[in-house]
C-alpha cells in the first residue's frame, strides 16, 4: 500500500476509535483533568502516535496524521451541526442541577458531581448557598452555569464561569 494512504487510514482508524471509546467510557475520563486524568492522556498520544504513522516517521508522514486528524474532526462537527440525532448521540444534553434552591440529587449522581463540587462551582459565580440558586445547570460543554436571585432588588443574575477543567459525564 502507497506510505501516505496507510497513514490516512491509520489515522483515521485511530480518530474513530478514540471518539467511540471516549463516548463508551464517559467524557467525564478526560474532562476533569486530575494527576491520572493528565498521565492517561499522554500514554494515550504516545500510544496511538505509533499506530497512526506506523513505520513512517517522517515530517510527511505526520503532517498527514495531523491534516487526517483536522479533517476528520471537522467532518465530525459538521456532521453534528447537519444531524440533530447525530449530535445527541455524540453529545449530552444539559442536566439541571439546582432549581429554586433545591438540588437534584438524582442528576448529581447521573452526572457524578459530589455536593461539595457542586457548591464550589456556585460559590466561584459568586452566590453565597445553593437555598440562593434560582437554576444551575451543568452545560454540554461541562460548564456549570448560575442563575441567582438577590433577595433585596429581586433582580435575576446570571454567570457562567469557564472552568479550566471542564467535566463531561456519562448518559
Amino acid at each position: 500500500m502507497n506510505p501516505i494512504l496507510d497513514v490516512v487510514v491509520r489515522s483515521l482508524c485511530v480518530y474513530l476509535f478514540m471518539v467511540v471509546a471516549i463516548r463508551l467510557f464517559g467524557k467525564n475520563q478526560l474532562s476533569q483533568l486530575n494527576a491520572g486524568d493528565v498521565v492517561l492522556l499522554l500514554l494515550i498520544s504516545n500510544a496511538v502516535q505509533n499506530a497512526m504513522v506506523g513505520p513512517d516517521t517522517s515530517l510527511q508522514g505526520g503532517l498527514v496524521a495531523a491534516l487526517v486528524l483536522f479533517t476528520a474532526n471537522f467532518i465530525l462537527k459538521r456532521l453534528m451541526f447537519a444531524n440533530h440525532k447525530f449530535e445527541s448521540f455524540m453529545e449530552e444534553d444539559p442536566v439541571i442541577l439546582v432549581r429554586d434552591g433545591k438540588i437534584d440529587i438524582t442528576a448529581l449522581n447521573k452526572v457524578k458531581i459530589t455536593k461539595d463540587e457542586l457548591e464550589e462551582a456556585i460559590r466561584e459565580h459568586g452566590v453565597e448557598g445553593i437555598e440562593n440558586v434560582k437554576l444551575s445547570i451543568l452545560e454540554v460543554d461541562g460548564n456549570i452555569s448560575v442563575i441567582s436571585e438577590d433577595e433585596k432588588s429581586k433582580q435575576t443574575h446570571y454567570s457562567r464561569i469557564k472552568r479550566k477543567n471542564k467535566r463531561k459525564y456519562l448518559r
